[in-house]
């Protein structure tokens, strides 16, 4: 169990390395960005980037996730060779051809999202498409065969040329929303064509043709299609009923967020992208089951104070990082991270899901869900605004959460540490209420006692029994080799 953790812990920082890198540098960006795109800029690009998501969720047919389940069944080199080559070429023919259309149709298409015609920022967003949607399967790639230094590479240039292009096009040039956009995507562009670059010999090589046909991935990945695209439909519904039924300010102030809770963001992210690999890997299901429940514990422990974090000082997070114009961002930021949050633990019920081949029953949970959420949309935005946005992103987690429990459980029983969740639910989330609603919203007192209400967090979890004897023990014993590397590097 310890050299899957350690495997799990050496992936996640290979994948969170470029994601912290491109959360910090955007923060650090935010002042500057924040005063070169007004909160509707901010709307529109939020809108069309989440857009792309889903429709890329669309145009590539389950082949990603067919891609990550059927490598691990067969270990002949020559035979994952061809599945690569063949996933590849489908995603490129399917995504080019989705692409040209959606270019064609831009004017109209523009107007029906934004409502208002504008082709060119429409058309910066199907490159978007492509290239997203292509380098998602290139990264893909990358993670099965654990070649976590050149993920990391490629994550940190794509990094890197994102944010010179875009300040670029947004600072010097006053591209507005349709320079950030473009520098994102035509830095992904340019990141993808390298990457392929790299595999030019895996990819074009001459191979046997045996193995999973695209009858047998598409059989498989097809029934996630539904189930995905209902899910992050939850990521844009919520935009797009701010956007067209509020207005596009209080869509882009929804926007500055979800940007912000990035913190939470990019934890989900890399644990989404080392999670499938690692627990498809475990073959026994007895030890699996016990993996993936002490993984979710320690998942929920991490994603947890760092939206309990967000509770308590999302007000001078955005006083700090933000133009004035922004500081109403605060009402929703603490549900949009734990909205991020429950994502990660929808995660956990894809893998179960993929794991028992039962993803037919995906779809049910996130329609669930998704209609949820758009019913608590509809009450709770008129209310609330944009924290009953947040709030309804939460409700809808939960529901689909729930409901995929009780659809996968006699499918494959994960062994769950209840009570621990209990007590993480309990400490951090009722610290995080009490310290918010109790404590100064301004100045250096209310800072400093909310600091040290999030401080007091792990302390709590410890003394009401949170960690096991084993976790102790082992704490104790790296804390022991630290110090004596410690004295080891001292001068005598």
């Amino acid at each position: 169990m310890t050299a899957y953790l350690k495997r799990l812990v050496s992936s996640l920082a290979a994948y969170q390395v470029a994601d912290v890198v491109s959360k910090f540098i955007a923060v650090l960006l935010l002042p500057v960005y924040t005063r070169y795109i007004a909160p509707a800029g901010y709307g529109v690009v939020e809108l069309l980037a989440n857009g792309v998501i889903l429709i890329s969720i669309l145009v590539r047919f389950g082949i990603i996730e067919s891609f990550l389940r059927f490598y691990f069944s067969d270990e002949d080199t020559a035979r994952r060779d061809a599945l690569a080559r063949r996933s590849v070429g489908f995603l490129l023919v399917s995504t080019t051809i989705v692409s040209l259309a959606l270019a064609a149709a831009a004017t109209p298409l523009s107007r029906l999202v934004l409502g208002y015609p504008d082709p060119t920022i429409f058309r910066i967003a199907v490159l978007g498409l492509w290239a997203f949607t292509n380098l998602e399967l290139a990264y893909a790639l990358l993670r099965v065969d654990e070649r976590l230094r050149t993920y990391a590479i490629a994550s940190l240039i794509n990094v890197g040329l994102t944010v010179g292009a875009s300040l670029a096009l947004v600072v010097g040039l006053g591209k507005g929303a349709r320079g950030l956009l473009l520098g994102n995507y035509g830095a992904s562009t340019v990141v993808l064509l390298g990457v392929w670059w790299t595999m030019r010999g895996r990819l074009l090589r001459p191979g046997p043709r045996a193995g999973e046909g695209h009858a047998v991935l598409l059989r498989f990945g097809l029934p996630t299609v539904p189930a995905e695209a209902s899910v992050y439909a939850l990521s844009i519904i919520d935009r797009y009923y701010i956007f067209h039924g509020q207005s596009p300010r209080l869509a882009g102030l929804y926007s500055i967020a979800v940007k912000l809770a990035g913190s939470v963001a990019f934890i989900v992210r890399a644990f989404q992208y080392a999670w499938p690999p690692l627990a498809y890997s475990v073959r026994d299901d007895a030890e699996a089951a016990q993996l993936y429940g002490l993984v979710t514990t320690y998942y929920l422990l991490v994603s947890g104070l760092v939206v309990a974090g967000l509770a308590l000082l999302g007000r001078w997070v955005l006083r700090l990082l933000a133009a004035p114009a922004f500081y109403g961002a605060y009402r929703a930021l603490p549900w949009v991270a734990l909205g991020w949050a429950l994502y990660g633990l929808w995660v956990v019920f894809l893998v179960i899901a993929g794991r028992a081949k039962v993803t037919t029953r995906n779809f049910p949970a996130a329609l669930a869900g998704l209609a949820a959420n758009v019913i608590m949309l509809l009450i709770l935005v008129p209310a609330l605004g944009i924290a009953g946005a947040g709030i309804a992103l939460c409700g809808a987690y939960v529901v689909m959460i729930a409901v995929m429990h009780a659809l996968t459980r006699r499918a494959f029983a994960a062994a769950f540490e209840w009570r621990r969740l209990a007590q993480l639910a309990l400490v951090l989330g009722g610290f995080a209420v009490a310290g918010d609603v109790l404590l100064p919203t301004h100045g250096v007192a209310g800072l400093m006692t909310r600091i040290l209400v999030l401080a007091a967090m792990p302390f709590v979890l410890l003394a009401t029994g949170f960690a096991h004897r084993q976790e102790i023990e082992q704490g104790r014993a790296l804390l022991r080799r630290a110090a004596r590397r410690g004295m080891a590097g001292e001068p005598a």
